[in-house]
């Protein structure tokens, strides 16, 4: 997270480091889903294992969100990924939507929203809103830093949805950026900003 957060990590490095901690959350976000026994032939003989069961919707949240995909990925390759394109407005601090690309109905037991910052909440709050109209019954949401108001604005829209974090940090300053945060995600994976 120290790499993370230090502002002279270049992108390539911010995405890896992203990717690494996607990996991280993702194994305790998937904690609960089901599997099934499974017999494996080794070269030498069997052996059981076990195996997903359940259906998992990756939804990362443009543009940001895309560097957590890669790290969820690695532990379930199957997964499915779908985008929702939110931006804040700088003025209002509220979620504007851009962007859909869910199917016509849900195809999965369950969907993981893919944010690395939960800063004021709405734009989280936003995508759990158009996932529930979609018909998601089962959802997640996962990011790498927060800030006490963004999760407090999330669980009260959405107590039945599990938040999963690698920190949650002092406050918001009056932009709406978190303290001390990393600065923007998006601009530091993209090399944009």
């Amino acid at each position: 997270m120290g790499l993370l957060r230090d502002q002279r990590t270049d992108p390539k490095k911010f995405r890896e480091l992203m990717r690494e901690i996607a990996s991280l959350l993702a194994y305790e976000a998937t904690a609960d889903l089901a599997t099934e026994e499974v017999t494996i032939t080794t070269p030498l003989g069997q052996v059981s294992g076990r195996r997903l069961c359940e259906r998992v919707g990756l939804v990362p949240i443009l543009r940001a969100g895309l560097g957590l995909v890669e790290g969820f990925w690695n532990l379930m390759p199957n997964a499915e990924v779908w985008h929702i394109g939110l931006f804040r407005d700088q003025r209002t601090l509220q979620p504007v939507a851009y962007y859909n690309r869910l199917p016509v109905s849900p195809t999965v037991d369950v969907c993981m929203v893919l944010d690395p910052m939960l800063a004021t909440g709405g734009s989280a709050v936003a995508a759990v809103d158009i996932l529930k109209e979609w018909g998601a019954s089962r959802i997640k949401f996962v990011g790498v830093i927060a800030a006490p108001e963004g999760i407090q604005r999330f669980t009260s829209a959405h107590p039945d949805v599990p938040v999963y974090l690698a920190a949650v940090d002092e406050r918001l300053d009056e932009m709406g950026f978190i303290v001390p945060g990393l600065g923007d995600a998006g601009d530091r994976m993209f090399g944009t900003g």
